[in-house]
């Protein structure tokens, strides 16, 4: 009875400050998750890129690969599951951020936390169509079962958000919570990826004359000093990571990046052809069956049909060092914005030159890996800008390498470039165009999920979202 007493009455008064963990952070500051943020969802990216980009996009692939396999568009229903489940865990960190920015009054840290918003949204409704946004984040409201946005809504929200952010950054006030790992706190940098992201998301959604996306970006790069933009390799989102903890490589043991790895015929032909350097940064040299002879650098086609008994010789491999410490995982590229720009140029949507911004596109992708673009490289017929889309688009392929699921994404926008098929890949020799939802979203949230399917015509691999209709 003493003790019952004891807590009914006087032993209440100093409980509060007996049971305050000192080492848990009372009230988090906008910068204390910027860091986790960024290596986290960069880290996941790239080894994404590996895992599926590559094959879809026939990069590189298994090897050997008797059957099956995402070269062969054979995508299992689980293959978006780490995706959604990664993007919207990362998702309510960016919104505790957003609201401690505000409550802060810090506007760089507001903006940065909706450029990282529209960032993470636009992969997420990139890789499945229609998902949850209004509702989604909301479980200390009680909100479990979140309603569905449309693609269209996710990108209407996501592109007002990149505006207000532009408008909100202001690069005379320091960035005070700590040092951030992709800028080092400068805030004009920030500036520059927010409006380089919207040109990147305007371009995406192009197809959709009612998002009149052609006179926004002409607006923006008319006026850089409103809406500054990448102008150089050293403007680029691209995280360095030195391997000293946290962060380290997403590969814990960099062997396995290429082990069991082939590279694509169509991807290491199309750089031989055009004498390219990134061909050492990227692969080694393929071998005869004796294991010593090099014979230069050599693919095998993807959805090849029959074994790997066929070839006689081992294929060039992935070179190891593009995944250990320390190393990049690229954001959004300088190369891009370029590759962006000679699009609209080549379109008359700008009127500057397009191959300029080509040739600067290349050259900035060269230079991305290491490497240095050779005198006379332009002359070569095979790289040489000849005024056509298909041209930047081949270029802007290989500019995206290693950049998330962006050599997917924008294939599926412009049908660039065109990739062989063989008669061993599945799916109508289709590219897919999106993940299905996991089966978790299916079961748990079943109401709203089947209104979305309902809305996008079918949860299906080939389901084409809003913007590619």
């Amino acid at each position: 009875m003493v003790a019952l007493s004891c807590v009914s009455v006087s032993c209440t008064d100093d409980f509060e400050e007996i049971n305050t963990d000192p080492n848990r952070i009372e009230k988090i500051s906008p910068g204390t998750l910027l860091n986790p943020i960024l290596y986290e969802m960069a880290s996941f990216n790239t080894s994404r890129s590996d895992a599926y980009t590559f094959e879809i996009m026939q990069v590189a692939l298994p090897y050997p690969s008797p059957s099956g396999g995402e070269h062969r568009y054979d995508i299992g229903d689980n293959a978006g599951n780490s995706t959604w489940n990664t993007y919207y865990r990362w998702l309510t960190n960016i919104k505790e951020m957003h609201a401690a920015a505000v409550a802060a009054q810090d506007p760089n840290y507001e903006a940065i936390a909706l450029t990282l918003n529209a960032w993470t949204y636009s992969l997420l409704t990139d890789s499945f169509g229609d998902v949850p946004m209004d509702e989604a984040a909301r479980g200390d409201e009680g909100i479990f079962y979140p309603a569905f946005n449309t693609q269209e809504e996710v990108y209407r929200r996501i592109l007002g958000d990149l505006e207000t952010a532009n408008s909100l950054f202001d690069t005379s006030k320091d960035m005070i919570y700590g040092t951030e790992i992709l800028y080092g706190n400068d805030a004009a940098d920030w500036q520059r990826f927010c409006n380089s992201l919207r040109l990147r998301l305007l371009l995406r959604v192009s197809k959709r004359t009612e998002m009149g996306s052609f006179e926004k970006m002409a607006a923006m790069i008319n006026d850089p000093a409103k809406y500054p933009v990448f102008t150089s390799n050293d403007d680029a989102a691209i995280l360095q990571i030195p391997g000293i903890p946290p962060l380290i490589s997403p590969w814990g043991r960099a062997v396995d990046f290429r082990t069991g790895r082939a590279a694509a015929e169509f991807f290491v032909d199309n750089l031989n052809n055009m004498n390219d350097p990134r061909l050492s940064k990227f692969f080694g040299q393929a071998r005869l069956k004796d294991g010593t002879t090099t014979i230069g650098y050599k693919g095998i086609p993807s959805g090849y049909a029959g074994g790997e008994a066929q070839f006689d010789f081992t294929p060039s491999n992935l070179n190891i060092a593009l995944v250990t410490a320390p190393m990049i995982a690229v954001i959004m590229s300088y190369a891009e914005v370029e590759f962006i720009k000679a699009e609209l140029a080549q379109k008359g949507v700008i009127t500057s030159d397009a191959q300029t911004h080509y040739e600067n596109g290349v050259k900035a992708a060269i230079e991305q890996w290491g490497a240095t673009v050779p005198a006379g490289y332009f002359e070569n017929p095979a790289a040489a800008y000849d005024g056509t889309l298909e041209r930047i688009m081949l270029q802007k392929y290989y500019a995206l390498y290693f950049n998330d699921y962006q050599q997917w994404f924008e294939y599926r926008r412009t049908g660039l470039p065109v990739l062989p098929t063989t008669e061993a890949m599945l799916n109508n020799k289709q590219v897919p165009v999106r993940f299905r939802y996991p089966a978790s979203v299916q079961i748990s949230n079943s109401a709203n999920y089947r209104k979305a399917v309902e809305t996008m015509g079918g949860d299906d691999i080939n389901t084409k979202g809003w913007w590619e209709k």
